[in-house]
């Protein structure tokens, strides 16, 4: 397949020449890596990429192609993607389409063809920094590609993944009011299969509204980007506690840390794969988890404690209240690596 030369470049300076494929065109994104051997449809289609250039550290992708059964969104919403070796000739009974033809269907810039170790060692030495592939590298100066690097602003990223409209799921069993941050459809899945009713409400959704939906659980789902950058929910949660029982899971674990007087900082390279260990404070015991973030909660006060640990660097991976009926985990239990160790945490928060 005929596919033209393209570059990367990091905001370090770092060039990486390969091909590119999907839908072709300059994009500028916050480049990542995720350690994925499979699930790459997943991560696609996982609205907490929003505003980032993922790249795959497995070597082949597309293997055994894409389907519109295990989409986690109804788009992609990251603003590229990196693999080694993109698959043209998938073997799948499942697979509908192949990865370039989905890339292009959805319009996303594809890079295939370069180093990808090499672009992971840089990115967990120096740490995660904004990227542009182009095809046209020739044709800019280091003034301009310098000036694309800059101007790229994920602050309001979760507009773009959030509902923009309350829509209502039906149920018979508790009524859940759940703020999309950018939710993967599997969150919601598990909470159906329990037989929940859940109303679901854009991110800038008051208390007021919220209460008014005379709910049994509030749920704040994942999400892209800086969670200082979400003021008014922040204020949304503060405003729900003691009031009704509150949950979250990675995007609305670390607005629940900062509504209950937390900090947040971002990490060097994030967490981003199926494979990073975490262990449950009070049993002990450790879980292999999915993970997809930038940021950790941090300095909790008196009345939070940890629940879980992540074994490689020792961040916080869950916290609860110690008085009120409030937790929440960085991880998603939904995701299933193990393949089902920790779906037990959607239990725990109907409990």
């Amino acid at each position: 397949m005929d596919r033209v030369k393209a570059q990367l470049i990091l905001e370090n300076g770092a060039k990486f020449t390969g091909l590119a494929f999907g839908d072709v065109h300059d994009v500028v994104g916050e480049v990542v890596f995720t350690t994925g051997m499979t699930g790459y449809q997943e991560t696609l289609t996982d609205p907490s990429f929003a505003g980032q250039i993922v790249t795959m550290t497995y070597p082949l992708i597309g293997n055994y192609g894409l389907n519109f059964e295990d989409m986690e969104s109804k788009k992609p919403a990251l603003r590229g993607f990196i693999v080694r070796e993109c698959c043209d000739y998938p073997n799948n009974f499942r697979s509908e389409m192949d990865l370039d033809g989905f890339l292009k269907q959805y319009g996303v810039m594809g890079l295939e063809g370069i180093d990808t170790r090499a672009l992971t060692r840089i990115i967990r030495n120096y740490g995660v920094m904004n990227g542009i592939i182009t095809t046209e590298a020739d044709k800019l100066s280091d003034g301009e590609i310098q000036k694309r690097l800059a101007s790229l602003d994920n602050s309001k990223i979760i507009d773009t993944v959030s509902t923009k409209e309350k829509y209502v799921i039906d149920g018979k069993k508790q009524h859940i009011a759940f703020i999309d941050m950018g939710t993967k459809s599997g969150i919601l899945r598990d909470f159906k299969a329990r037989g929940c009713k859940i109303t679901v409400f854009p991110h800038d959704v008051s208390a007021d509204e919220i209460l008014e939906a005379n709910p049994d659980l509030v749920f704040i789902s994942n999400g892209p980007g800086d969670p200082t950058d979400n003021p008014e929910t922040i204020e949304t949660v503060k405003a729900l506690v003691g009031k009704i029982k509150i949950c979250g899971i990675c995007m609305g674990h670390q607005i629940i840390g900062l509504a209950l007087g937390c900090k947040t900082k971002k990490l060097k390279f994030g967490h981003h794969g199926g494979n990073h260990p975490v262990k449950n404070v009070k049993q002990n015991r450790v879980y292999i988890t999915s993970q997809n973030h930038n940021y950790v909660v941090c300095d909790l006060p008196d009345d939070v404690e940890a629940t879980y640990i992540n074994v490689n660097d020792g961040t916080i991976e869950g916290i609860a209240h110690k008085s009120l009926p409030i937790q929440s985990v960085q991880f998603h239990p939904e995701a299933s690596p193990g393949p089902i160790d920790t779906q037990a945490i959607f239990d725990d928060f109907l409990a």
